[in-house]
């Protein structure tokens, strides 16, 4: 049987309570810090390609940019370490701050940890807007890596424990659709700023804006049951999820969120606890989705896609154009996974992003080859280059409906409570990694490998869609304390998820 990966959710428990306008409201508010990381995203790439920018900042690059002699390898115009540094240190700043913001996540609670990543953004925002020279520049990207730590790391666990198990996937990638609105901010942004003097300020300023929104919304919500129990807070915690679930009959599940809490209670390290044996799916997916979703070549379109369009021929306009359309593409595509996610499963979403990815990446290869070939000497004409345009903009589509959202939905929702904030930081710190890595790297590898990147980037989407087809269970519909038992019920991880989470304790019961 091909995967083996189907799971009865007919077994899993069902509670009682319905989608209400506050969680909806809630979740809304809280996926704002998607959006940070969006606009980051979205608008690093159109500064980076704004001749003032680089004038500034980056001169050496602006006269590499400007040789326009016959020789010039188009694939090297914007090989430059210090430019990629300004746009990767936020990613390694991120990655650290990860760490940390798992402590604050449960200790604190999952509020304060949006609040400081609100606040880390704000600053950071308004000293890139407000930079005179490049240390203030970098030292601006480390405070903005910190709030997309922040941000990245409660996020995600918030949705996941304020919605109810049937819209759960829905809301979750709220996170990743307020994601692909940033880029799209961003970009149509960038647009109308390259057109003005400094326009690059206005840019990297207009950051301050949702986080702003993102600090007092944090002000302002609720903090989850989950969090709430975890502390102690029963009270508030029976009163919160009353409130949520739209009814008064929630005995059963908050008792189950009490059990889930006791057990994580016995946990001394959650650190320790993962790496055992029966938290090994878990471990498995927390790391390998995330680096799997970056070695897609995503960010490479969504961090450089004006750098790159201008590398492939398209004029400072149309290159900053075409991101908006390729983030519009990525915008509608992400409403696409939302509507269906849990209709049709995570699984089916993942395999046909998967095929689609791939044929895309090999024709943008081919076609680039064609043109550039080796020595990177050519152009595209208009029609070969909407060509081009579109097969990107069916690669974006792809992964806004598959590795996009669900490279951060089902790390978040397969982690019992004893695991979880050591789950989603191993998800984002993996993330963060290689997120630095592809950017630090890409343009360098451009140089070197030309056409080749891109192919080598379609090799990586044939063994990440394999690893999916052969290992991930179907998670919709389940429970988020309930997930133990869809290890037990997939083909590969029974064999090596120990019995003994079967038999726990009447008293503190793994799943509802």
């Amino acid at each position: 049987m091909a995967g083996g990966a189907f799971v009865d959710s007919g077994a899993a428990r069902h509670y009682e309570g319905k989608v209400t306008a506050f969680v909806l409201i809630t979740c809304f508010v809280a996926a704002m810090g998607g959006l940070l990381f969006g606009y980051d995203l979205g608008i690093t790439g159109g500064v980076t390609s704004m001749e003032p920018f680089l004038i500034k900042f980056f001169p050496s690059v602006y006269r590499q940019m400007k040789d326009e002699t016959e020789s010039t390898n188009q694939y090297c115009k914007f090989d430059n370490q210090l430019l990629t540094l300004f746009t990767s240190s936020l990613y390694l700043a991120a990655l650290i701050a990860s760490f940390f913001a798992s402590i604050t996540t449960r200790m604190v609670g999952r509020k304060p940890s949006m609040l400081c990543g609100g606040l880390f953004f704000l600053v950071g925002a308004l000293l890139n807007g407000f930079a005179v020279n490049i240390a203030m520049l970098i030292i601006g990207r480390i405070l903005l890596g910190f709030g997309v730590g922040y941000c990245n790391q409660s996020v995600p666990v918030y949705l996941s424990e304020m919605a109810p198990a049937n819209i759960r996937g829905a809301l979750n990638i709220g996170f990743q659709m307020m994601i692909t609105i940033g880029i799209l901010i961003a970009n149509v942004i960038n647009y109308g700023t390259s057109k003005i003097h400094n326009g690059w300020r206005v840019s990297l300023g207009i950051g301050a804006v949702p986080a702003i929104v993102l600090v007092i919304g944090s002000i302002c919500l609720d903090e989850t049951p989950n969090s709430l129990i975890e502390r102690g807070k029963h009270e508030k915690a029976k009163e919160m999820l009353k409130k949520i679930r739209g009814t008064e009959k929630i005995d059963e599940e908050y008792q189950d969120l009490v059990d889930a809490s006791e057990a994580a209670k016995l946990v001394d390290h959650p650190w320790k606890n993962i790496v055992q044996p029966k938290y090994r799916p878990q471990l498995t997916f927390c790391t390998l989705t995330s680096f799997f979703q970056q070695i897609t070549g995503i960010n490479v379109i969504m961090f450089y896609a004006p750098v790159l369009f201008k590398i492939l021929g398209f004029g400072s306009d149309a290159s900053l154009m075409s991101a908006v359309i390729t983030g519009g593409v990525n915008v509608v595509a992400t409403l696409v996974s939302i509507i269906t996610v849990d209709k049709f499963g995570r699984r089916i979403l993942f395999l046909e992003g998967g095929v689609q990815m791939f044929i895309c990446q090999v024709i943008i290869g081919v076609l680039i080859a064609r043109k550039f070939g080796v020595s990177g000497q050519g152009s595209f004409s208009r029609g070969e280059a909407d060509l081009l345009l579109f097969f990107i903009c069916a690669y974006v589509a792809a992964f806004a409906w598959s590795w996009g959202p669900l490279g951060w939905l089902v790390p978040s929702e397969i982690c019992n409570l004893e695991i979880r904030p050591a789950g989603q930081a191993i998800n984002v710190s993996v993330n963060m990694l290689f997120t630095f890595i592809i950017a630090q790297v890409f343009l360098t590898m451009l140089c070197h490998l030309k056409f080749g990147l891109f192919l080598l980037f379609a090799c990586f989407v044939v063994i990440m869609t394999i690893f999916i087809a052969l290992l991930l269970p179907e998670t919709k519909n389940i429970p988020i304390e309930e997930m133990s038992r869809v290890w037990r019920s997939h083909w590969f991880w029974r064999k090596i998820v120990p019995d003994e989470i079967e038999t726990a304790p009447s008293s503190q019961k793994v799943g509802p």
